[in-house]
Order: C-alpha cells, then structure tokens, then sequence
C-alpha cells in the first residue's frame, strides 16, 4: 500500500490506499515540537499492517513553522565585496505606502555575520576578480569563534557561472565539515540579488533543523519496520527523496498545503472538471488556490509573512500560486483596542485548542462558533464537550462586550471568518481577471466543508465538491502527486533575433541535468515527462508573464508563435498588450516530472433506495434566517445519487457539510458530495 502522512498546525493527518484502489484515514493531534511522534501515533492509530507499505509520503510544517516562529540555526552569510547590505536594503517598493511608521523586515542574518570576501563575476558569467581563499579562511576562524552552525555563501551572478561558489563551498568543508552550508546556485539560478541572497540564507537558516527532523523521523519509521521508499512534499506541489530535502529544505516551506490544491487538480481529471478552486480550512489557517484548464499555478514570487502592511521575506524558489489567511477551526475571536470584533490569526493550535476540546482553551474560537450555531454536533467530538463552558466563555469574551445573545456572538464570528476567506478567494480569482462563476469549488480540511457552501454562493460558484476523506484530503493529494522539479535559468534574449540554436542547446541541458537525476533515483526513462515554460516580457518592463512553450526543437516560425502566445497571456494578465513592442525572455522554465503509478479510484455501487435516511434533527442558525429545524445525515449511510435537500447538515467524525436552504446536494459515483449553490 502507499501511505501519506501529513503533519499539520492542530491535526496529523494519515490516508492510505492499497493496489486495488481501496482508501482509508485516520486523524490524530499534532504533536510540537517532537512532530514526528504525532506521524507514529497516526500510524498506530489507523491499524495498518506498517511492513506493506510500499511507498510513504511526507508533508510538514516543520519548515514554515521554524521560520515563522524564528526557531532556526544561528546562521552566517558570505558575498561579494560591497553587497554585505543586500538583505539590509531589500527592496523599494512597500506595501503600506502611507505607512509613516512602516519597518522594513529584520533580516534572518544579523549585520556581524554578514561578510564580504574579494571576488567578482560580470552579468555574462566571465571572472573579473579571481576569488580570495585566503580570506575565505580568516572568515571561517571568525565564525567558528562566533559558534555560526550554518553558511550561506551567495556571489554575484552565480546564477551564470557557480564556479566561485563552488570553490568557496569546498574550501568550507575541507576546513569545517561539521557546518552546514548552502550555496545560492543550488537555491536557485534565477536573477535578483536580494530575493536569491534571502533565500539561501534562509535554507541556511532551517537546514540543521529539517536534517535532525528527517532522520529521527526516518529512524523512527525504520524501527516500527517500515522499509518503504520515503518521500518527502516540495511546495511545487511534487515529492522528493528524504536525501534530497535534506539539502534544500526551504523547497518544504508550503509542503503540506499544496499537496490539497494538487489533489484538486487530480479529482477533476476524474470528474470532467477543469477549472477549480482549491479551498482548504484547517485547524490554524485557510488556504485557496486556482486551477485553469487542468493546471495548477506555479510562482518563484513567493512571500512568507506578507501583509497588506508588511513586505515579508521573499524565497525564489518555485511554490505553488496560494493564498493563505490565518484563519482556521482553531483561530481566536478577539476584541481590538478600539472594540472591534477580529478573528486569528492567533490560534489555539492542538494545545491547548477551542474550548470545546477539554483541554484548557479559554478563548472562543471558529470551532466554537460552529458548535454554538449547530453547525457542529458535540456529539462528534473525540471527547465528552462541556457544552456550558463554551457558552460562557463566548457570554464572556464575545457575547457581553456587545450586549448580544450567545449565538448572536458566535455568528458574528463566522461571519467575520467568512468575509477573511471571500477576500483570499477573490484574490486568487477576481484580482487575477478570473471570474469565479467559471469555477468549480473543492472544499476540504476539517472546515472547509463548513464555510465553502456559503462562500460558493457569495461568489456566484455554482458548484462545490466535498470529497472522500475531505478532512485529510491534502494527505491524499499526496498520494497522487508524482516526483517533480522545477529548474528555471535566467536567460536574457530578445526573440525576435534570437538564436534559435543557443535556446534549443539551453533547453537540451536543462532537461539532460534534470533527466539524469531522476534516473538516479530509480525513475524509468519513458516515465519522464518535461513541461517549458518561459517568463517574458516586453522590452523595457521590469516583471514578467509566464507563458506555456512548446516542447522540441524550435524554429523561426515557433518564435513567432510565442509572441503571439504572450501578447495574449499578457492581455489577460494586465488588460493590455502591446502588438508593436519587442518581446524578451527573461527565464526558461522547465519542470520534470516523474510519473507513479496512481491508484484508481473506485466507483461505488448505488442503492435501490436512493432517499436518505435522516439520523435526526436539531437547530442550526442560519446567516439570513435563523434557527431552522435541520435534518441531519450520517455520511457513512450516503450512497450514489442520493439528493438531499437543504437545509442540511452531513457528518462523518471529522468534518461537516453545510447545505443551506436553497441549496441541493447529490452524492456522486465515487462518493464525493456535489452540492449545488442554486439548487437542482
């Protein structure tokens, strides 16, 4: 069988499936900071024999939550003489522009580990300055004075010739073999000092942490007899080798959240549905993404911590396109200091969670809030609920500062968490000339079947798809991805004179490099697939548009066609596209994949009896009509085209579906919930 686990900010998530395509979860509490020992308790958990699994797939925040919480390694940086201030001067461009008292980022690095050696290489790649070793040498007995456990080394234009960072690398770990190093052309091989220097000082910065993780974890799993190939999530929404995100651990700084967008993608293949957005709820954030025609969004202009307010830190290392607000099941309704009600992106977390988990929570949160409007059964919780101790802690906290019922309290907060995660969805959608009447909504994750019903609505979705196992969905995504990597080489040339036998060579060893990797890990040749891809963009603009290429040789008339592709790329991008204006590439971009072999979903037998049988009713208080007597069904008793009508309430242990009272719900084939925004 292959078994995904994923280790997310309140629950550890586990789905397996066996080679004839049987499917099955199990859920158990994140357990920080010793993280993978919440992975073994999910294992045990779920019963499942631990020396059948052929192939186990690993997604964790491990990563994000080290960076975020500033949790890494004290880590040093070495550059080219006169760049020291790079992570210092970031960029111009802030976000708040009004902002008076606006602060730049903290850089990862502080100012007296930064150092400069002598060397220097022009924008061609060709050595202007020979490398200093000897410098190299006195910067080493410095830092280990200063007990630095990790090294970035970052040189001007390494992206066109490493061969200086190469050196200095190797000189470092004849010297100090203990200190963990990165260098930037490992990172990436993409321009932009500032984006490439942040990004390899913070791999720098979490790689110690994710090297302890990966063994302990892989220790553990070998001692429960575990002999599978191990692989872990990259936020390109592909897997590698353990081997392999030991070494570039910032390519797992989304590893849990896009394998749910990928297994979006996935289920649409099944369905007919090419156009998606991806929406997933957890325990401390939402998350959404969009999928066009089949595709999943790729960007190397990712920000961690970015805020309306707030520039973040960039990483130019390829993610997929997600929109992420810190509001989940476990998010804490607060009051500001001007008595505004707000909601996260402070999180209960697993410990000590929503008050209605017993385990010491004194604050009201969205999970709460569900529970107080029957949204939630107290019934389905793991655990006896103290259903009064929620209410006075929302009477307390929400309810009394307002002069408000209770259930007016916690509608307020879902109210307000909705109108958080209608504004992420319109920025993955609306922002981006993308109208969401088009899509198809996947709801996952423990909450994301709770909210999605109303935001779909809102949007004028008229569609959205609860599917199998939709709490631990992303852990199945995982189970469907295939290998994946993602090379994208600054390439600076304008097409209409352009080379055409230079680009065809730059693509030949791009894919050479990235083929002979995989055939190295085991992959089969004929099981290797290349995607290009191109950042392009007039001559004279500083960003770019991301345009599909063809694959194989290229001539005269295919550069033709690709201006014509990205006059029309960027017209939908921007509004606009100028015929007359000469067109430059800026990157080559080309992902490889290495394919697996998917297990097929199985379809499942329908029932004679296609009505549903109602377990029972109870109150749930609606946005637009209040208290309405609502039946509610148990998901296990669902079969192939049965229709509920709303308002309803569907339930399995670990999540919930809301249909509201216009709205229908059919179940499909495969079992996955179809409700329709509009009714049937």
């Amino acid at each position: 069988m292959r078994v995904s686990t994923d280790v997310g900010g309140t629950f550890t998530d586990l789905v397996y499936v066996s080679n004839e395509g049987e499917i099955g979860f199990s859920k158990s509490n994140t357990t920080p900071p010793n993280f993978e020992e919440g992975v073994l308790n999910v294992l045990a958990k779920s019963q499942i024999s631990l020396t059948e699994i052929e192939t186990f797939i690993h997604g964790t925040t491990v990563i994000i939550n080290a960076l975020t919480e500033r949790k890494g390694v004290k880590t040093a940086l070495i550059t080219t003489k006169g760049f020291r201030d790079v992570l210092e001067i970031g960029r111009g461009n802030r976000p708040d522009l009004f902002n008076v008292r606006y602060q730049k980022p903290k850089p990862i690095v502080p100012r007296f580990l930064r150092r400069e050696v002598e060397e220097r290489l022009n924008y061609k790649g060709e050595v202007i300055i020979p490398l200093d070793k000897d410098e190299i040498m006195r910067i080493i007995d410095d830092f280990k004075r200063e007990q630095v456990e990790a090294i970035a080394i970052v040189f001007l234009h390494s992206y066109k010739n490493p061969s200086h960072e190469v050196e200095a690398a190797k000189i470092i770990q004849e010297l100090w073999p203990e200190v963990s190093i990165t260098t930037s052309h490992e990172m990436t091989k993409e321009w932009r000092e500032y984006e490439r220097t942040n990004t390899a000082a913070m791999n720098s910065y979490v790689k110690p942490i994710a090297s302890n993780y990966i063994n302990q974890l892989e220790q553990k799993l070998m001692k429960q007899n575990v002999k599978a190939q191990k692989y872990i999530m990259q936020s390109n929404g592909g897997t590698t080798t353990f081997g392999l995100a030991k070494e570039a651990p910032i390519n797992m700084v989304e590893s849990g959240p896009v394998a749910g967008v990928f297994g979006s993608a996935i289920l649409g293949e099944y369905l007919g549905e090419k156009n998606l957005i991806a929406f997933d709820v957890g325990g401390t954030t939402a998350k959404c993404s969009l999928i066009e025609n089949g595709n999943v969004k790729i960007t190397t202009d990712y920000q961690i911590e970015r805020t309306e307010k707030w520039a973040g830190y960039p990483l130019k290392v390829p993610v997929v396109d997600i929109v992420e607000i810190g509001n989940g099941g476990g998010s804490i309704a607060w009051i500001d200091s001007v008595g505004s009600l707000r909601v996260g992106p402070q999180s209960a977390g697993a410990v000590p969670g929503p008050v209605a988990y017993g385990k010491g929570g004194e604050e009201p949160t969205i999970t709460d809030a569900n529970l107080l409007t029957g949204r939630l059964s107290a019934d389905r919780f793991e655990h006896a609920v103290d259903l009064q101790k929620v209410k006075d802690v929302m009477t307390d906290k929400v309810a009394k500062p307002f002069g408000i019922k209770v259930e007016d309290a916690a509608l307020g907060i879902i109210r307000l968490a909705n109108s958080n995660m209608l504004n992420a969805l319109k920025l993955i959608s609306v922002r981006k000339g993308f109208d969401p009447r088009d899509f198809t909504m996947v709801a996952f994750g423990g909450g994301g079947p709770l909210h999605g019903t109303y935001l779909a609505a809102e949007l004028g979705i008229k569609k959205v798809i609860v599917p199998v196992a939709s709490a631990v969905f992303s852990a199945w995504g995982m189970l469907m991805t295939d290998l994946r990597s993602d090379i994208i080489q600054t390439y600076i040339k304008r097409l209409k004179n352009a080379d055409i036998n230079e680009i065809n060579e730059m693509w030949h060893l791009l894919e050479q490099k990235s083929m002979e990797r995989y055939i190295d890990e085991g992959v089969k040749r004929e099981d290797i697939l290349f995607m290009r891809y191109a950042d392009l963009r007039y001559v004279g603009q500083e960003h770019t548009v991301k345009v599909p290429m063809p694959n194989g040789q290229w001539d005269q008339d295919t550069t033709q066609q690709i201006i014509e592709s990205f006059h029309y790329y960027h017209k939908k991008a921007y509004t606009f596209n100028l015929e007359e204006a000469e067109v430059e590439i800026v990157n080559l971009h080309l992902t490889t994949v290495g394919k697996v072999n998917r297990p097929e979903l199985k379809k499942l037998e329908s029932s004679n009896d296609q009505e549903a049988v109602v377990e029972y009713s109870r109150n749930v208080y609606f946005e637009e009509d209040g208290w309405l007597m609502t039946n509610v069904f148990d998901r296990s008793q669902l079969r192939p085209k049965m229709m509920i009508q709303g308002p309803a309430v569907v339930e399995d242990n670990m999540s919930s579906v809301v249909v509201y009272p216009t709205q229908t719900l059919e179940v499909d084939l495969y079992g996955n919930l179809v409700i329709y925004t509009g009714g049937k």
